[in-house]
């Protein structure tokens, strides 16, 4: 009986047609007879782009420019870590859903006015490490990122954010920034705003005129020598100050009063010569960085008041160390604001 069935296989096998594939890429048609035929309406995905579920990838091509024939759907665009050195007028146009453009880690020195007019949509702007000089104009009054770190804008201008009141997260770090850069009003349009970085740039003391809605300010690898008294005015929802890495050797009293709500206070790598004046009266601080300053002394009311119950949270954290303080003469009572001996860094100045 095997022998009969295998005789059969084979007698129907020399009577079948040889296969003829009669169009391209016939085997991706999704019913029998069909065949692939392009469609003029069809999204066309730039050649070495990757385009998946409304997603355009193209970063890491080498590209000198913005790809044509974007697909009109794309919701995120990455061009990041090519040579791109100019945005035009036209690039993206008709991308009325986009809602992230990644330009980071480009050459892009110039940006049309007009680049930005058809992105009614776009939400994240990410344009660090590239050669700007200054901030674009005319960006979407959608956007709530605008990160811009790692260029050479110089200037901040009093209209440049007039339209952004729904960003809340602005990255303006290592630009060579100094405060006469920064014109009167500058951020006045940004009501929204609760992030900013200005670090590393060349500031030498808290730029006026941030809006009140902040509740997290970096300002660390600056040139900033002084905490003046009304340098945190109007900053009362202000809950983390990044100070760290600046010239700093004044806290004047009073000025943590303007932010009656902080609970992060980064002043470490300063030139400090005592602990700053206020946190004792301080009700809500829980985290104060001192290490690698100049401190030679630590008083027994330095950090808690004689109302010990006025303070409501304790501190989670308190650094002192590389510090010229001696820390055997430091009295424990000192710390009785703190949660536990654990939040306490103490150690010898090396």
């Amino acid at each position: 009986m095997r022998v009969i069935v295998s005789l059969a296989f084979l007698v129907a096998a020399c009577w079948a047609r040889p296969f003829d594939q009669k169009v391209f890429l016939e085997f991706t048609a999704e019913d029998e007879g069909s065949a692939f035929v392009p469609d003029d309406d069809m999204p066309i995905c730039p050649f070495g782009c990757q385009c998946h579920l409304r997603v355009l990838q193209c970063s890491d091509l080498g590209l000198t420019r913005v790809p044509d024939h974007i697909p009109k759907d794309t919701t995120l665009l990455d061009l990041q870590n090519n040579k791109i050195t100019e945005i035009k007028e036209n690039d993206f146009k008709n991308l009325k859903n986009l809602n992230a453009l990644i330009l980071v880690n480009n050459k892009i020195g110039t940006i049309h006015p007009k680049a930005f007019a058809p992105l009614t949509k776009l939400q994240r702007l990410y344009l660090s490490k590239n050669l700007l000089k200054e901030i674009p104009t005319n960006m979407p009054s959608s956007l709530h990122e605008l990160r811009i770190h790692e260029n050479q804008i110089t200037k901040v201008k009093k209209n440049t954010f007039d339209n952004l009141s729904q960003v809340y997260a602005l990255e303006m770090g290592s630009n060579p920034l100094k405060n006469s850069g920064i014109d009167g009003g500058a951020f006045h349009g940004l009501k929204k705003l609760s992030f900013i970085r200005l670090s590393d740039a060349a500031l030498t003391a808290v730029p006026k005129g941030l809006p009140n809605s902040l509740s997290e300010i970096h300002l660390d690898g600056n040139k900033i020598t002084r905490v003046k008294a009304d340098s945190l005015k109007g900053l009362q929802n202000l809950v983390r100050l990044g100070l760290s890495f600046n010239e700093i050797a004044t806290v004047d009293n009073g000025s943590l009063d303007n932010a009656p709500y902080l609970r992060e206070l980064h002043l470490d790598n300063n030139a400090l010569i005592k602990v700053p004046g206020g946190l004792a009266d301080h009700r809500y601080i829980q985290v104060v960085y001192l290490h690698n300053n100049r401190i030679p002394a630590v008083g027994v009311n330095d950090f808690c008041g004689l109302d010990y119950y006025a303070k409501k949270n304790l501190y989670s954290g308190i650094s002192l160390f590389n510090n010229p303080v001696p820390y055997w003469e430091i009295l424990p009572v000192t710390f009785r604001c703190a949660m536990n001996s654990a939040a306490i860094q103490l150690g010898n100045f090396k």
